[in-house]
């Protein structure tokens, strides 16, 4: 499938609108660890994934890290656009998670697109306010929910993206998901595995009682 299968709104722009938006939408590859996006200083482009996984997060003074959202097939993201939107600046990075293949939209095309298409306008907008809304669930797990739960619910998180409970990943990894430290990362899960609710191994997480995960993430 080509870029006009995964633009969104692809139907609703006019023949010259397609044209423009086509031409100047450039594929690349990004092998796992890229860095796409770094800053708001930075103004790649709208990333439309083709394939693959991106992570959006910010960083700390103290240099930790914090997963805002996750990128999939077809998803955009705006923030990698930071000088389309001066009056909101953050200072996200967006890396690819795992091998990616992706369109950059160049921004002065998208910003053109959204002053002269109500359909992009729209689509802009209700993508914004998604994306803020995942920011702000975020902050209230943060804020309200203890560690224990949020390490358990992002487990079960991570079983359903990767489609297996034997989870390949790393306390370090973990920890720059829910910002936190290592250190804790690693008493937690081995409190985890105390409890019978999952099995370390080394760069691994298996998941063994799905039941007490989940009350527990509840």
């Amino acid at each position: 499938m080509n870029f006009p299968d995964y633009f969104p709104i692809w139907d609703q722009l006019n023949q010259d609108q397609q044209d423009r938006l086509q031409n100047s939408a450039a594929l690349r590859s990004a092998p796992r660890g890229t860095v796409l996006h770094n800053g708001d200083m930075d103004c790649t482009g709208l990333l439309l994934v083709k394939s693959g996984q991106l992570r959006a997060y910010i960083l700390s003074d103290e240099g930790r890290e914090i997963t805002l959202y996750r990128l999939f097939d077809r998803d955009m993201c705006l923030f990698s656009a930071s000088c389309m939107m001066r009056s909101i600046q953050f200072e996200v990075t967006i890396e690819a998670e795992k091998d990616s293949r992706l369109w950059i939209i160049p921004p002065e095309v998208y910003q053109r697109l959204m002053e002269e298409s109500a359909p992009v306008a729209n689509y802009t907008n209700e993508l914004m306010a998604s994306r803020f809304s995942e920011v702000m669930w975020l902050m209230e797990q943060i804020m309200w929910k203890s560690l224990d739960k949020r390490l358990a619910a992002f487990l079960l998180e991570e079983a359903a993206i990767e489609g297996t409970d034997e989870l390949k990943i790393t306390h370090e990894t973990i920890a720059n998901h829910l910002g936190s430290h290592r250190e804790v990362i690693t008493r937690m899960l081995r409190y985890f595995q105390n409890e019978g609710m999952v099995k370390l191994s080394r760069g691994m997480v298996a998941i063994l009682d799905r039941e007490k995960l989940e009350a527990l993430g509840d």
